[in-house]
């Protein structure tokens, strides 16, 4: 497949199956095989969240070099190196046999998550479609966020029945039988280069450097915030909502809404794609967990229903939202190293949230929680402080 012989349908479909199993296979991994992998090689839970933390580094110091060779070269070799050298990991953490082979696993893994996740899948569409891409970065990130639906109790039961490093040969053969081929099929790179959209060249030329540096540093704030609050929530939800009263059953069942209510707004999206601009869907995003969680101190264990689905509809949003709203606010030129470069902070503030959160709420749940709060305020004041552009 030559140019840009792809439609927007088979795009979706094609990236929406690979960004499940790379999501499956990477970020909700730990949940399931941490403990298995710890009690194997005689090292702490922590050890090994620690060693995912790494690869969360890796893959974000990463993201502006792989942001910037899919902008020169196209998305089809990065994501299927990706599957490469995701699938390569996980061998490796089939075979390790003592602590450091464990890390030196992970951190190829995060090699290939920078490869093989959402920023170069995101910017491979807008290199396809333009400004065009935004319904097709809501139509994957739909059909990804079944990611964790299939995943968690997929490999739980293959650690269950064959443990975790049939697991993760499982996730090994996905990768190579079911997204390497499925990447190959994207198109490869124009051979005859032609110019930008004169559009989207003469928008990225008509923002003054210094203010695209200042829209640039509000939106790495709020993304960062996000993203922190995404990965607090994933590895701390059940412990808050019982931290504030909630029995282990209610937190569990609470919990198990967030998966729907990111569906559910993710959906919402892609209907409503073309009548909201991405900016408001990030404000209405990142407004949703600070309203869930006033409701959660004021109200106590009877919120805990409504703040999960308010949490998961709002991060669900945001994921979305942290693919249109560079598109839109910066066009189309370097797409990919502006996304690379915005995932930077995202990725370091994911990495050590989890952490820090679990030190506050040994302290205090009410004001770790209230944390989150002022956080998220901070972030919708950046969304507030950016314009959208003209048209």
């Amino acid at each position: 497949m030559d140019g840009l012989a792809i439609t927007p349908r088979r795009a979706v479909w094609t990236l929406g199956i690979t960004q499940l199993i790379g999501y499956g296979c990477s970020s909700y991994l730990p949940a399931s095989l941490a403990a298995a992998q710890a009690k194997s090689l005689g090292v702490s839970t922590a050890f090994v969240f620690g060693a995912f933390s790494g690869a969360l580094l890796l893959m974000g110091l990463l993201g502006p070099a792989t942001g910037r060779a899919v902008d020169r070269h196209g998305a089809r070799r990065p994501l299927a190196a990706g599957s490469i050298v995701l699938a390569l990991a996980l061998i490796g953490m089939a075979l390790a046999q003592s602590p450091a082979q464990l890390v030196a696993a992970w951190l190829v893994l995060g090699i290939g998550m920078a490869l093989a996740l959402y920023d170069i899948a995101f910017a491979g569409l807008v290199g396809w479609f333009g400004l065009e891409a935004r319904r097709s970065i809501t139509g994957v990130t739909l059909i990804a966020g079944f990611a964790s639906t299939i995943a968690w109790p997929l490999t739980a039961w293959l650690e269950a029945t064959h443990g975790w490093r049939v697991a993760a040969l499982v996730w090994a053969g996905a990768n190579l039988l079911i997204a390497l081929p499925l990447h190959l099929t994207l198109p490869r790179p124009a051979k005859t280069s032609h110019a930008e959209p004169a559009d989207t060249t003469a928008e990225d030329e008509a923002e003054p450097p210094k203010h695209i540096a200042l829209q640039m540093t509000l939106l790495a704030v709020a993304l960062a915030v996000m993203s922190g609050i995404g990965s607090i929530m994933g590895a701390h939800l059940p412990p808050l909502l019982t931290g504030l009263g909630a029995s282990a059953a209610a937190a569990v069942a609470a919990g198990m809404l967030v998966g729907p209510a990111q569906v559910a707004a993710r959906l919402a999206e892609f209907v409503l794609v073309r009548r909201i601009h991405p900016l408001v869907s990030a404000r209405v995003a990142v407004s949703l967990f600070p309203i869930g969680a006033a409701l959660l101190l004021a109200l106590g264990p009877l919120a805990a229903a409504p703040f999960a689905v308010l949490y998961g509809a709002g991060n669900g949003l945001f994921t979305i939202v942290r693919g249109t709203l560079p598109l839109v606010l910066f066009g189309k030129r370097n797409y990919g190293e502006r996304l690379g470069a915005l995932s930077v902070a995202s990725r370091l503030v994911g990495a050590v949230a989890p952490l820090l959160f679990a030190l506050g709420l040994a302290r205090s749940v009410e004001w770790s929680l209230g944390l989150l709060i002022a956080a998220c305020v901070l972030a919708l004041g950046c969304l507030f402080a950016l314009r959208k552009p003209a048209g």
